[in-house]
Parts: C-alpha cells; sequence; structure tokens
C-alpha cells in the first residue's frame, strides 16, 4: 500500500533507550542523513505505536553526526509519550526530522550562558557541547527526583549550576538568581533559554537589562509540526515593532527574545 511505503521512509531504528527519571526517558535513535542536517534548537515529531494520530514533538538533545545518531529525551505525560516510553533499543519508530529554526550559533571562544528548565533542559546539551567550558549551564527542577543530564554537562566541560524549588539538590529557588550573579561575574555574549514561560519571560528581562542578545526556545502545542495546522500561532513582533503571528514549529520553536510578546 501507498501508506506503508510512505511510512518505511520515516521509519528509523532505535539505537538505545535508558530511563533517566521515574517520568524522562532517552532515546537514542540511528538516521544518519538526518543527522547531517540537524543543528541544536530544532525538534523531531515521533509518531507512536497505536493508533495515534498525532505525532508528539520532543526537542533534539544529542546530535552525533559521526555516529549518525540523534538523542531524545522526554517526560511521559499522556498516552502517546507513554507508548514511546515502552519501545526498547531494535524498535523503530516513525520520526519526521529535523523540524523548525534552531539557535544561532556563538563564536566558539564566547562566553554562554544557558538556562534549562525542567524538560526545557534538554535542547541546552548541544549548546553545551558545542562551547564546552565557555559555557555556564543554570537548570531548574521541581525536586531533586526531577533533576536529569547534569552528569553530561559537566562531561561537555560546561560549569553547572543546579536549582530546585523546593532545594532538595543543588540551590534553592529560581534559575533567575544564579543567572544574574553569573552575568554580574562576567557579562556573556549570549544567553539562551528553554523552559515553562514566566521563566523565559524573566531571562528575557535580565537579558534586556543587561543588553545581552539572548534566544528562547518556545514551547507550545502543537499538531503537524510544519506550520500547516497554525495550531502553535504565537505572538511577536518585527523589527519596526508591528505585531505579527508566526509558528512556533516552522518560525521557531527558537527565536530572538525581543521579538516575543510576553
Amino acid at each position: 500500500m501507498k501508506q506503508d511505503k510512505y511510512t518505511e521512509k520515516l521509519t528509523y531504528p532505535i539505537r538505545s533507550m535508558e530511563q533517566l527519571t521515574a517520568a524522562a526517558w532517552s532515546m537514542v535513535i540511528e538516521c544518519p542523513e538526518i543527522a547531517q542536517k540537524a543543528v541544536p534548537g530544532q525538534f523531531v515529531n515521533l509518531l507512536p505505536d497505536g493508533g495515534f494520530t498525532l505525532r508528539r514533538p520532543i526537542s533534539i538533545c544529542g546530535i552525533d553526526k559521526a555516529q549518525g545518531t540523534l538523542r531524545i529525551v522526554f517526560e511521559v505525560r499522556g498516552k502517546g509519550t507513554k507508548a514511546l516510553s515502552e519501545l526498547r533499543a531494535g524498535d523503530t519508530v516513525n520520526m519526521l526530522a529535523p523540524l523548525g529554526h534552531g539557535f544561532t550559533l556563538p563564536e566558539k571562544d564566547a562566553r554562554v550562558i544557558l538556562v534549562g528548565g525542567g524538560i526545557g533542559t534538554p535542547p541546552m546539551l548541544p549548546l553545551a557541547q558545542y562551547s564546552g567550558e565557555k559555557a555556564v549551564v543554570i537548570c531548574g527542577f521541581r525536586n531533586a527526583e526531577a533533576v536529569i543530564l547534569q552528569d553530561d554537562f559537566a562531561a561537555a566541560g560546561a560549569k553547572t549550576v543546579l536549582c530546585t524549588d523546593d532545594g532538595s539538590a543543588g540551590r534553592f529557588g529560581l534559575v533567575t538568581l544564579p543567572l544574574e550573579e553569573e552575568i554580574k561575574a562576567e557579562k556573556p555574549a549570549l544567553i539562551c533559554a528553554c523552559g515553562p514561560l514566566p521563566m523565559l519571560k524573566a531571562t528575557a528581562a535580565l537579558a534586556q537589562a543587561y543588553e545581552i542578545p539572548c534566544q528562547v526556545s518556545l514551547e507550545e502545542r502543537m499538531g503537524c509540526g510544519i506550520g500547516a495546522c497554525l495550531v502553535c500561532a504565537c505572538r511577536t513582533k518585527d523589527e519596526h515593532g508591528a505585531e505579527q503571528y508566526q509558528h512556533v514549529c516552522k518560525n521557531g520553536p527558537v527565536f530572538r527574545a525581543e521579538e516575543v510578546i510576553w
């Protein structure tokens, strides 16, 4: 059948599957042609098995062009992600990728501060691996049980600062306090962030106050992932300040902070 031929072209083998926390999973997908094209900040759109209609958008957490793989890290939040979590190494997954507009990378020797909140943390890892010792990674989680990827950031050579809402791991409180401390210690060339909207808004405000370029990766519900269904429209403004709507899946998910109408 034509549909079978179409889905076969979108099916890729899973190289590894690992449970990171009670809710978070790491999946490595073998897809050489996609890995060659992917850039930090883009995402994949996965179709779970079991009669699901809509795909699940998940940020790219790792790009290994030499091995021809992508890594994604996701949380189980519903039936679709639950089905994805039940896949294992050797299974296949139906995937559209790479999708969206990613981060504009700084110079290799530029100091950058990367801010991740919860499941918005994974897309910060490729940036940390790119900048290495020039990166400061500030991560915020609900509690110690939700913490992910800290060893990965350390392995990249980045300075890591961990915050939790309840103080059960790292520093107690929001990521904005250590962010301002790091800015005052040494002004970075760029701030990148992904996470809950209030965190992004606060990060963008600090970047503006200290006149630092800032890129944010927005999280929105998506239907198609390619800009056709219009579900993920977000309010932005052009260079003249005129309000306009753009699509997170196609024009983003990464935007310059000053573009976004918070």
